[in-house]
C-alpha cells in the first residue's frame, strides 16, 4: 500500500480540534486510505453491493426514489420497471460514492484510462495567452459527479473552481475538502454560505471554469419551473452568474459507460442573448432544466433519485398551514 495514502493533510483551520474531532478525522482518513488502496473495479463492485443492501434497509429513501420515478415515467414504464430502475439507481449511487473516494486519489495518467471528456473543445483550449473570460458548467448529480473536480486534466486554459456545502462533523468536512483539492482537483473551492466574497474576487479576475451543481434548490431562492412536466424549485444561480460575469454557460453530464468508467459530455452552449437582447433568468434556467431532463431520459438510473426534487411553494405552503392548524388544535 502506498505510504502517501496515510498522510494526513493539515486542517484548513488553525484551531486545535477536539479529541473527538481528531479521532473522527483520523478514522475517516484511514477509511479513505483503505478504499484508495483497492483496485477501482473492486471498489465499484463493493459500492454496488453496498447500494443493494441500502435499497432493502432504507425504506424511506427507497420510497422517495420510486415515487419520483413514478411521477416522471408512469406513462411509459410499468410499476415493475420503475422498481427495477430504483433498484439499479441504489447500486449506481453506491458505486458512485465508493469510486468518488477512489478516483480522488488517482493521478492524471490513471484517471485518463477510466474517464473521458467530449465537447470540451468548445472552450478553445488552443487559444494563446492568458484567458480573461469565464465559463460556467451547470451540472447535476449524474454518474460520478465528483469527477468534475478533475476537469483541469482535460480542459486547459482555465482555472477550475467549484462550490460546495460544508458538512458536519467538521472533521469530515476537512477530509472532503482535502480529497477534492489534493490530487490535482479543483484549484479553487468555495463554501457556498461563507466564501461568496472570495468567489466574486476570482470571477472578477477571469479565466475561471466554475462548476455549479444545479439540480437542487432551497425554497428561499429557487424559481418554480417545470421539470418532467411538474413544477419544482430550480436554482437560478447558473443564469445569474453567467449574466453577471459575462460567461459562456454549458450543461455537461457525467454518464456511466461501464463498471468504474465514465464520460463527461459537454453539449452546446445555452444562449444568453436572443435578437441582441439578454434573455431572462427564467428562460435560461428553463433551458438548463431541459438539458438535464434530456440526460435523465437517456439513462434514468444515472441520476440521483433519492432526494425530494419536486418541492413547490404551493406544496410547502399547504404543509405549513396543516402543521399550524395541528398546533392550534392540539
Amino acid at each position: 500500500m502506498n505510504d502517501s495514502a496515510f498522510e494526513l493533510p493539515s486542517p484548513k483551520s488553525s484551531s486545535l480540534p477536539s479529541m473527538i474531532d481528531r479521532s473522527l478525522y483520523f478514522l475517516g482518513w484511514m477509511i479513505v486510505a483503505f478504499i484508495q488502496a483497492l483496485p477501482l473495479a473492486w471498489v465499484a463492485q463493493i459500492g454496488r453491493c453496498g447500494g443493494e443492501v441500502i435499497f432493502w434497509l432504507d425504506g424511506r429513501h427507497r420510497k422517495v426514489a420510486i415515487k419520483n420515478l413514478t411521477l416522471c415515467f408512469k406513462d411509459s414504464k410499468t410499476p415493475r420497471e420503475i422498481r427495477a430502475l430504483a433498484h439499479e439507481n441504489f447500486r449506481r449511487i453506491g458505486e458512485t460514492y465508493g469510486c468518488a473516494i477512489k478516483t480522488a486519489g488517482m493521478k492524471g495518467p490513471a484517471l485518463r484510462k477510466i474517464m473521458e471528456v467530449t465537447g470540451g473543445e468548445s472552450l478553445d483550449p488552443e487559444r494563446a495567452g492568458d484567458q480573461t473570460e469565464n465559463c460556467i458548467y451547470a451540472t447535476g448529480h449524474f454518474g460520478n459527479f465528483e469527477l468534475f473536480s478533475r476537469l483541469s486534466l482535460f480542459i486547459k486554459g482555465y482555472q477550475c473552481a467549484a462550490t460546495y456545502r460544508g458538512m458536519r462533523p467538521a472533521a469530515f468536512n476537512r477530509i472532503l475538502f482535502s480529497m477534492r483539492t489534493k490530487a490535482g482537483g479543483s484549484g479553487l473551492l468555495y463554501e457556498r454560505r461563507t466564501d461568496g466574497a472570495l468567489l466574486k474576487k476570482a470571477m472578477n479576475a477571469g479565466g475561471v471554469l466554475l462548476i455549479l451543481v444545479s439540480d437542487q434548490s432551497s425554497r428561499d431562492n429557487g424559481l418554480e419551473l417545470p421539470f418532467f412536466g411538474h413544477p419544482c424549485f430550480t436554482t437560478p444561480a447558473p443564469a445569474v452568474m453567467a449574466a453577471r460575469y459575462h460567461c459562456s454557460l454549458f450543461v455537461p453530464i457525467c454518464y456511466r459507460t461501464g463498471l468504474g468508467r465514465w464520460r463527461i459530455e459537454v453539449g452546446e452552449a445555452i444562449p444568453m442573448r436572443a435578437n441582441g437582447v439578454r434573455r431572462s433568468t427564467e428562460a435560461i434556467t428553463r433551458d438548463v432544466n431541459t438539458a438535464m431532463e434530456t440526460a435523465v431520459r437517456r439513462d434514468p438510473a444515472n441520476w440521483f433519485w433519492v432526494h425530494n426534487r419536486w418541492k413547490t411553494k404551493k406544496i410547502l405552503a399547504t404543509a405549513e398551514a396543516a402543521a399550524a392548524e395541528t398546533v392550534a388544535t392540539a
